[in-house]
């Protein structure tokens, strides 16, 4: 919340007619996502703003190096970097629709989502169960479970397109902007971290934050006609995907088995506001 709060200072000192509200969620639980939604329209109705949202990046995403079930019990990375954003984004697309401009989503997903040659989207698959240790002394397939949650919302990304871009002024488009210098490897022993920088560095992969926000601007503020594609490393690039990203019939799987997962936790928290 510190940094939210900072963000928000200099935000004020450089635009101060701008009207500005920090929020905390946790995408790891669906129970912070539920008040996030609900307080947000809260806040919009106390500020008379326009009910509507015309900008979501879901940009969050975590590197677990083991597997850590949450409260509502699916593995923590698979809910964080994909089932939440899932979850988040179907809370907020109503207000997304009801936007008087286009609106816009945009999914940020990795390409070591190019690593994964067949995907589970079955509803255990998603929520963990076969990426966790299956025996006692089996590490945990950080780099898979990462992989998997990575074309997951890549996939997710294309499905939503296709299920707006005919009925809707909803744009959605997935943002990959290369290998950035954040915190994402900090559960990870400093040394093997540092040593991977030093690598990027040195093959000049590595980017800065300042140049690595770059796709992320690119699909933000892409004209809606760019909807549906993969913006990559900034400069307005956009290039293909895997082959397996395209797949229609796992992407619908995939929605379904989604969907089926939110309506689970949904009933769980006896919300049925959201339906």
């Amino acid at each position: 919340m510190q940094l939210l709060y900072e963000t928000v200072q200099e935000i004020q000192r450089q635009q101060p007619d701008a009207r500005l509200e920090a929020f905390q969620l946790d995408l790891a639980s669906y129970k912070s996502i539920e008040k996030f939604g609900t307080s947000l329209k809260q806040w919009i109705q106390e500020t008379s703003s326009e009910p509507a949202v015309q900008l979501l990046i879901n940009n969050a995403g975590i590197l677990a190096k083991s597997h850590r079930v949450t409260g509502d019990g699916l593995d923590e990375m698979i809910q964080t970097n994909y089932i939440g954003p899932f979850i988040l984004t179907s809370i907020l697309l109503p207000l997304l629709k009801s936007s008087s401009v286009p609106s816009r989503v945009v999914n940020l997903t990795s390409f070591t989502h190019r690593c994964v040659s067949g995907i589970d989207v079955s509803e255990d698959a998603l929520r963990g169960m076969k990426f966790g240790p299956r025996s006692v002394g089996e590490s945990y397939s950080l780099a898979s479970t990462y992989e998997y949650t990575k074309l997951c919302i890549l996939m997710f990304s294309y499905e939503l397109h296709r299920q707006l871009h005919m009925s809707s002024t909803v744009s959605v488009i997935a943002a990959d902007p290369g290998v950035v210098e954040t915190k994402i490897m900090r559960e990870l022993p400093k040394c093997l971290s540092w040593f991977a920088f030093l690598v990027l560095r040195l093959l000049n992969l590595l980017q800065e934050p300042d140049t690595g926000v770059g796709s992320v601007l690119d699909a933000a503020l892409a004209p809606p006609e760019e909807s549906g594609k993969y913006f990559f490393g900034g400069n307005g690039r956009t290039i293909r995907s895997s082959r397996l990203s395209y797949d229609t019939e796992v992407a619908k799987k995939l929605w379904a088995e989604s969907w089926a997962v939110f309506k689970d936790l949904q009933l769980r928290e006896g919300d049925f506001g959201n339906g």
